[in-house]
């Protein structure tokens, strides 16, 4: 069985930083990609970044590009979102998801989903 597991989320001031995790159990993910979504009160949920998990490649949502940075430890099977000069904007459940179908854009593509961490950001 699949588990996704996130943790790291919490309560930081505007300009702080946090580190997520994302735990998987059940299989690897070596020739798939990985990606974190976020999902704010009467929002849809929309797409953060992703990761290739073969050779790493990255993609980013632009509204994220250059503060946060995404990563993964193969030994650990875990993904990581380093989340940087943080906005109250990015207030949301921070959610990772595993094997989307064809395109990593969508989180309808994807097959596996974590049940979410909390991250507030302050004014």
């Amino acid at each position: 069985q699949v588990q996704l597991v996130e943790s790291g989320g919490g309560l930081v001031q505007a300009g702080g930083s946090l580190r997520l995790s994302c735990v998987a159990s059940g299989r690897t993910f070596s020739n798939s990609v990985m990606g974190w979504f976020r999902q704010a009160p009467g929002k849809e949920r929309e797409f953060v970044a992703a990761i290739r998990w073969s050779d790493s490649f990255a993609y980013y949502a632009a509204s994220v590009k250059g503060r946060f940075t995404i990563s993964r430890d193969n030994a650990k099977n875990t993904m990581y979102l380093q989340t940087n000069s943080l906005k109250p904007e990015d207030t949301a459940v921070y959610y990772c998801a595993a094997e989307p179908l064809r395109n990593y854009y969508y989180p309808t593509e994807y097959k596996y989903w974590g049940q979410g961490t909390q991250v507030t950001v302050s004014s």
